[in-house]
Order: structure tokens, then sequence, then C-alpha cells
């Protein structure tokens, strides 16, 4: 069986499924048929299609190339059409959530590998972490260093409060060079 939502996939550009829309569905299928199968020339006149209702949901079958009459396994018509199904789901403007053929799960896409490994942004932000602290703790005891010989004071206030030695003021003038 084979469902899909037009509506909820293209909201407003929705089309309308007509027979138009129907031949394309059959001739995909067709291709997949030809594809995913031994040699055999699958036609549009191969997929037979039942009880469709309005809201696009219909069940379908395929015949035999060489015999009208003789339906292709169901594994190899689900082998076809999970093989080709984003194929499928690229002619329809579809996704996997909106295209639904029940009792075939939906691929699985290829996990996307990122451009930067994840482990090397963890790495980098571990140690952009770890240098930030060590300029931290650098640039705080150099301050504290400064703080500590002055006293807390800054060098205009640790001058101004210096006391002028006067016991050595008279061996200046007498003081050569």
């Amino acid at each position: 069986k084979y469902l899909f939502s037009i509506n909820s996939a293209l909201g407003d550009q929705a089309y309308v499924w007509n027979e138009n829309e129907m031949f394309l569905f059959r001739a995909t299928l067709a291709f997949a048929m030809r594809t995913y199968s031994d040699g055999q020339e699958y036609d549009v006149a191969n997929v037979v299609v039942c009880d469709e209702t309005p809201r696009v949901s219909f069940w379908f079958v395929v015949t035999s190339p060489l015999d009208a009459s003789l339906l292709v396994d169901k594994r190899r018509v689900e082998e076809a059409v999970r093989k080709s199904r984003s194929r499928i789901n690229s002619a329809f403007l579809l996704t996997d959530d909106t295209l639904e053929f029940i009792g075939i799960p939906p691929t699985l896409e290829a996990p996307v590998a990122p451009d930067t490994p994840p482990w090397l942004i963890a790495f980098g932000v571990v140690m952009g972490g770890v240098g930030a602290g060590i300029v931290v703790l650098l640039v705080s005891s150099v301050k504290r260093d400064g703080e500590e010989e002055t006293g807390g004071k800054t060098e205009n206030e640790a001058a101004s409060d210096a006391i002028y030695n006067m016991s050595f003021s008279d061996d200046e003038p007498v003081t050569q060079m």
C-alpha cells in the first residue's frame, strides 16, 4: 500500500494528484523495477494500481514483463522500492515523512561527516580554557606582586610618604667625582 501527503509536504505549493501524476508514479516504479531486476524490461503497463482514494492512497502490484498474468514477488518489489526510494521521493518532491510505502521502512541516509572532527573541537575548547586560566593567573600574580612591593600603594603614594635622611646631607658638597 502506498500513502503520501502532498499538502503537508508542499503546503501552498501543492499540486493536484491526477492521471498524469499517476502515470509518473507508475513510470517511476517501472524504472525502479528495471534498475533492480535481472535485466527484465518493465513498462508502465506492468504496474497495476488498485483502490485509489481521493486522499492519494492506493495499493499496487507489479506484473511480470514476460507474462502479464504473473505477479512479481512482493520481496523483489519492496527491494526495488527501498533501493530507489530517494529517486521516487525526488520525482514527487516529497520526503520519507510524507511518502509512505506501508510495510517498507524508509531508507536511512548516510551520516553526515563534519569537516572538523568533534574530538578536535572539544580539545580546542579545553585547551582554550586552560590557556585563558594561565593568562588570568599570570596577570593576577604580577598585579599582586606589584601591590606587595609598595605595600598596597602606588609609586607616587609611596614616594610622598618617604622620609628624607638628613644624616648624609652634609657630605654632598664635599663628595667629588
